[in-house]
């Protein structure tokens, strides 16, 4: 059976009531997470970026032991922009992918010392030009740096995976999640929606097997997918079990 087939329909659901069961989902997971925000270390728009685009194919928690000597070595564009590939090589490594990445960060680097003077741009236009910064890196420096230019939703697997439980997207595909985002949420959520859905995703919606019994009752009772993992009897915690009801073996945690 395909993910998309696996998927709890929600019946009847017109497109008004499917914006408010969204908007409660949103209410829940705030009050679910109050603290939730961006868990990539960075004092500047800069060093975001450049931990955004280490943490591809990697974990937070490692690029976050990889950019204290690497911001003290080279802290802005202007610095980092000067440094050996080499010197970058070896302090990018173990986020993995490290020859692309550091030829990636020495030219960002570059295009923004010589483009822009140094500052990192704040629209979604023009970080997408920077080399390494793809619409997701873009959404993610905007949504914590210049909250005010939100254009998009910073889609993750984590986002991807919460986001087709909880019945406010079909797709896998990271564009179409987006969309479908921005269609039953609000503005003044875009900016949010990232960082509360990879903390439920940690904390309870998890892959490939989400922990229902531990999810929090307002987010529960407005989830369209809640009853169909509680009824499938011994998948909840198995990794690499078959049959799941939303095929999560496509993503990561």
């Amino acid at each position: 059976m395909s993910a998309k087939e696996q998927l709890p329909p929600v019946r009847g659901e017109r497109a008004g009531e499917r914006r408010e069961r969204a908007q409660r989902l949103m209410d829940a997971l705030h009050e679910a997470y109050p603290g939730a925000t961006c868990a990539l270390h960075h004092e500047t728009p800069f060093q975001l970026l450049v931990a955004t685009i280490l943490s591809a194919q990697c974990t937070d928690e490692r690029v976050n032991q990889v950019t204290p000597a690497l911001f003290a070595a080279y802290p802005d564009a202007r610095s980092m922009a000067a440094a050996p590939v080499e010197e970058l090589e070896r302090l990018v490594q173990p986020t993995g992918f490290f020859r692309q990445k550091a030829k990636n960060l020495l030219a960002g680097a570059r295009r923004i010392d010589e483009h822009y003077g140094g500052v990192t741009p704040d629209t979604l236009a023009e970080l997408v030009t920077i080399p390494g910064a793809a619409r997701k890196t873009a959404n993610v420096v905007i949504s914590n740096c210049f909250p005010d230019n939100a254009e998009g939703i910073a889609v993750d697997t984590h986002v991807q995976r919460i986001a087709r439980r909880l019945g406010m997207t079909r797709s896998w595909e990271t564009g179409k999640v987006e969309t479908d985002l921005m269609r039953v949420l609000p503005r003044e959520e875009w900016n949010h929606v990232t960082h509360l859905m990879i903390d439920h995703g940690r904390a309870v919606c998890r892959a490939p097997a989400p922990r229902c019994e531990d999810c929090p009752i307002k987010i529960a009772r407005d989830c369209p997918s809640r009853e169909r993992w509680l009824a499938v009897p011994g998948e909840r915690g198995r990794r690499g079990s078959r049959g799941r009801p939303d095929a999560d073996a496509q993503s990561r945690s």
